[in-house]
């Protein structure tokens, strides 16, 4: 059915969070993740009983769009063509796909596989708590082991213990332990590792140097992404037996200095946040990646809902060769919309994103 034979008739909220599978620790520079949050999503109807949903990128004026013609405020070959309801990206993308009977990665041209990476992002720094008697690796070596029975194959590990939590060389020795044990205990995982800008220049060399066997996927946001840091992590990088990729772009991105940082060759992974940046600027964005040959994955830490948004762009756009994955489930929900299994995110080929919500999340 084409969207101009439908008309914006209603715009109310809904509640989704996550329910992590465990506490979560710190990252380098903040404190304690929890268990999980909630988000409002919004819910979009029409004239015709069509509902779409999602989280939103933005505050917006949902008033000023009811009467419209869903048509004029997205084109299912580009996306959100109406400023003012940019805020709905994930929701009118939501809405337009389940009109038209496909799933949102078809929609977007199915340039990839619905079968998507998907790797732990749940590797925080729990081996330094509970404070009066810390864990130690035992916490670590529990995580991966709950993270793998859970699906996962590949592991991201949050580095930067001597950032603000241990002393600077303490830190580092554990980051290096951590890094190892990862790698001895799983021989065959895909290991990325994020400081969270938690590192110096002096500090990642030393890092790189102790774990030069340890076949690191991907380094991602060791420093600030100042080019002449980046110029010299590329040409250390050249001096190592193994050249893990150099992912950026999530914390605040400027996202003209990526591309020019991408077009230099200083960038191997954009990741720009998957709902902070938004589905449309990543449909826009995607060929003048591919064009310099760079890869994208959005990142998507907080919601397992926002890993689905992540896994619809790669298996939708392609170029995206792994995403992040949350250990945990999407609250308010008819459920998490996908099947991880052996590392891989199975995309439904229910049409939109392939997951309702439930009548206790809703409220107009």
């Amino acid at each position: 059915m084409s969207l101009s034979r439908h008309v914006i008739t209603g715009i109310g909220t809904a509640q989704v969070g996550a329910e992590y599978i465990r506490e979560v620790g710190r990252n380098s520079f903040r404190g304690h993740h929890g268990r999980g949050g909630v988000e409002t999503a919004y819910v979009v109807e029409t004239d015709r009983g069509a509902t779409g949903w999602g989280l939103p990128l933005s505050t917006g004026d949902p008033a000023a769009l009811i009467g419209r013609n869903v048509a004029e405020l997205i084109d299912p070959e580009l996306g959100v063509i109406e400023p003012g309801a940019e805020f709905l990206d994930y929701a009118l993308h939501d809405l337009a796909a389940r009109i038209l009977d496909v799933p949102v990665y078809a929609m977007l041209g199915a340039a990839g596989s619905a079968q998507v990476r998907c790797y732990s992002g749940g590797i925080y720094l729990d081996d330094l708590d509970p404070q009066e008697a810390p864990a130690g690796l035992t916490a670590i070596k529990q995580n991966l082991a709950q993270d793998h029975e859970f699906g996962f194959r590949d592991f991201k590990l949050k580095l930067g213990r001597g950032y603000r939590w241990m002393p600077y060389q303490a830190g580092l020795d554990r980051d290096i332990e951590v890094t190892r044990l990862a790698r001895e205990l799983y021989p065959e995982a895909d290991i990325l590792v994020d400081p969270n800008d938690g590192f110096s220049v002096n500090a990642l060399t030393e890092y790189l140097a102790a774990v030069s066997d340890c076949r690191l996927y991907w380094i991602e946001e060791v420093y600030a992404e100042r080019r002449e840091d980046l110029e010299f992590l590329r040409a250390h990088l050249a001096t190592l037996p193994w050249r893990p990729k150099i992912a950026d772009g999530e914390f605040d991105p400027n996202v003209d200095q990526i591309l020019r940082l991408a077009r230099a060759d200083l960038l191997d992974v954009a990741l720009m946040d998957a709902v902070g940046y938004g589905l449309t600027a990543w449909r826009r964005l995607m060929p003048a990646l591919t064009a310099s040959s760079t890869e994208a994955s959005p990142h998507a830490w907080g919601l397992p809902l926002k890993t689905l948004y992540a896994a619809h762009i790669a298996a939708g756009l392609g170029n995206v060769p792994i995403v992040e994955g949350v250990p945990g489930h999407t609250l308010g929900t008819d459920g998490d919309g996908y099947q991880l299994s052996d590392g891989t995110l199975i995309l439904s080929d229910r049409p939109g994103f392939g997951i309702d919500l439930t009548a206790a999340g809703s409220s107009s």
